[in-house]
């Protein structure tokens, strides 16, 4: 593990804050601490490689805070760290943009092998054979994070965009829910794969000539989608 890796963790609890640096810097990562939204925006100047997010913060709520940083463009893999387990609260965690989500209290070593799950597959993330491909009325440039609708530009999320790189590095293929979940947000849990259905209906507006009849992005009753371009 390279000790180039950087994680912000921005969370208020001062024990909980102490106690994650001490254990991510014994795992060999640099560890910067924010105990507030407006310290955690200052420290994203810096060269970070994972953000672990509390949801309840003393100036703002983490899940909107995630939310900015897709909006801004920051693409590091984020984990929300919250004392809520409700399933609203995970589906809402995750399409803000969040990879992972994690209940207090928690194991350490779930929490770091999470981190370590997020951190290899990033670094391990492989463009489809070619950056730059056409699927429908959509060109989308891999490399450049870009996606023309229509000829228009037109927003991507950065979790849209992995769907897409996914469903289009097994193209032809149908793609369950749950290998979406477990390969894209690198969750497995069924109680939130509806999240998939969503973005599938968000990719849907920008490649498909008419959204609700899909020529490119087919649902297989039961199974899950299939990616035809």
């Amino acid at each position: 593990m390279s000790i180039s890796q950087v994680i912000l963790v921005i969370e208020d609890d001062p024990a909980m804050r102490a106690g994650l640096k001490d254990n991510l810097e014994i795992e060999g990562y640099r560890v910067i601490c924010a105990g507030s939204l407006k310290e955690g925006r200052k420290s994203l100047a810096d060269n970070i490689d994972m953000i672990l997010l509390d949801v309840m913060l003393p100036d703002g709520n983490g899940i909107k805070f995630c939310r900015e940083l897709r909006s801004m463009g920051v693409s590091q893999p984020v984990i929300m760290l919250t004392a809520k387990g409700e399933e609203m609260d995970k589906v809402s965690g995750l399409e803000s943009g969040a990879d992972d989500y994690i209940v207090k209290p928690f194991s350490l070593r779930e929490l770091l092998a999470r981190i370590h799950a997020h951190l290899r597959r990033r670094q391990s993330e492989n463009l489809p054979p070619a950056e730059q491909v056409k699927i429908g009325i959509a060109e989308v440039d891999f490399k450049r994070h870009t996606l023309l609708s229509n000829g228009k530009p037109a927003d991507i999320s950065t979790r849209e965009l992995d769907m897409l790189r996914y469903l289009v590095l097994h193209k032809g293929q149908v793609v369950s829910r749950d290998t979406l979940l477990e390969e894209v947000w690198g969750h497995s849990e069924e109680i939130i794969t509806r999240t998939v259905d969503n973005f599938i209906l968000r990719l849907r507006k920008k490649i498909e000539p008419d959204p609700a009849n899909p020529q490119y992005l087919l649902t297989v009753r039961g199974s899950g989608y299939k990616l035809i371009a």
